[in-house]
């Protein structure tokens, strides 16, 4: 089956058709051998030396995602956090990087508190206003922009087309976190983007059981094949059975988001003006500030995460954080867990997990939609916020 004869729904669905050429089989197997036969001369002509990055069962994954972001080569990391942070790994001592305000609180935390001490100089800006990006820019310093959009937990949406131009122009390396958008609504390599990258823990494996990270390379350049390395030196990689899990999932991919897609519309139009809502982030609500911007570069849809922001009932300035805990606490489908992009639905009061320093509103609840039926969805979050102003 040839990639470009096909839509990208197809690619996933069937894992790009591959079968096993042993047992044609139409599902891979999985192999756990951490070592491979050399040659009779001593060489390695099979291509493979040693499970820790050569190992068969990542073929597919690799492929598979690598043809849906139409890049040229794909890398599976260990987590989310282990594919991100071999991006900075990759830079020198005294290389500057800019990173969003706005962004996944585990990375932003590790760039403070761990990629400073190792040299890097870290600037954190607006990422979403161009003229931002301009200034903070340092021609022949600035090595590498990190771009995530959405970006979670307040959605916002950074023009990937235009900030690629900029920081291009400026000879620097531009990678998009597109986790929240997923290859089904966004592809940034298309846009500019030199690597993609995703936290495959959520949309891409989608069920909540695998822990893992991917990054897509529009070109091997030179920072590409300093990743590469940095991947098989350190080895934060998958074990066999998670890339197994991860081509699995990948292969509902596209039923999954748009499902989530169109229930988190439900819920961001439902909740937009209600009573006891102070405010609803959703790139999908024409009142958004990002929502032009989202309708350029998303196709499909909106992404399957939003956040609410609950009214308190009285004047004190802690009366909405105490509003939406106790709205978090009254749900029965909503799951209160940390993590999004499952097929169950999650909700967090997000400040409480990021803790001083995070740029969250104290009284925002962030959701992750899942594939449920939305009125249930719905009713649930009703009554857990009309019992929480009790």
């Amino acid at each position: 089956m040839n990639e470009k004869d096909v839509k990208p729904a197809t690619i996933a669905a069937q894992a790009l058709g591959w079968i096993d050429g042993e047992t044609r089989g139409i599902v891979a197997p999985i192999h756990t051998s951490t070592t491979y036969i050399r040659d009779p001369d001593n060489q390695y002509r099979s291509g493979r030396v040693y499970a820790r990055d050569h190992n068969p069962t990542f073929d597919q994954a690799e492929a598979v995602l690598t043809a849906l972001e139409g890049g040229q080569r794909s890398l599976l990391f260990a987590s989310g956090m282990a594919a991100a942070t071999a991006v900075f790994q990759a830079l020198a001592p005294g290389d500057h990087v800019l990173a969003p305000q706005v962004m996944y609180w585990s990375l932003r935390n590790w760039l403070m508190n761990f990629a400073t001490h190792w040299g890097l100089r870290v600037e954190f800006i607006d990422m979403a206003d161009p003229a931002e990006v301009r200034r903070a820019l340092q021609p022949g310093r600035t090595k590498l922009v990190w771009i995530e959009t959405p970006a979670n937990p307040l959605w916002t949406i950074t023009d990937i087309e235009v900030t690629c131009g900029i920081v291009h122009a400026a000879g620097a390396a531009a990678v998009v976190d597109s986790t929240v958008a997923t290859p089904v609504l966004s592809r940034p390599l298309a846009l500019g983007a030199d690597i993609v990258m995703h936290a495959a823990t959520k949309y891409l494996n989608g069920h909540s059981d695998v822990i893992a990270g991917t990054l897509t390379t529009r070109k091997e350049s030179a920072l590409w094949l300093r990743i590469k390395s940095i991947r098989a030196q350190i080895g934060g990689i998958l074990g066999p059975f998670e890339a197994w899990l991860l081509t699995r999932g990948m292969r509902t991919l596209f039923p999954r988001v748009r499902a989530s897609c169109a229930s988190a519309q439900a819920i961001a139009e439902h909740f937009a003006q209600h009573p006891l809502v102070e405010e609803v982030l959703y790139p999908g609500l024409p009142a958004f500030p990002g929502h032009a911007i989202a309708c350029k570069q998303m196709t499909g849809g909106f992404g399957g995460m939003l956040s609410i922001r609950v009214r308190g009932h009285g004047n004190n300035a802690d009366d909405g954080e105490r509003a939406a805990i106790a709205t978090a606490a009254g749900v029965a489908v909503w799951k209160r867990a940390t993590s999004l992009g499952g097929v169950e639905s999650l909700i967090e009061h997000r400040a409480s997990v990021e803790g001083l320093g995070t740029p969250v509103p104290s009284d925002l609840l962030r959701l992750s939609v899942g594939i449920e039926d939305t009125g249930d969805l719905i009713a649930d979050l009703e009554q857990a916020l009309s019992n929480a102003q009790a």
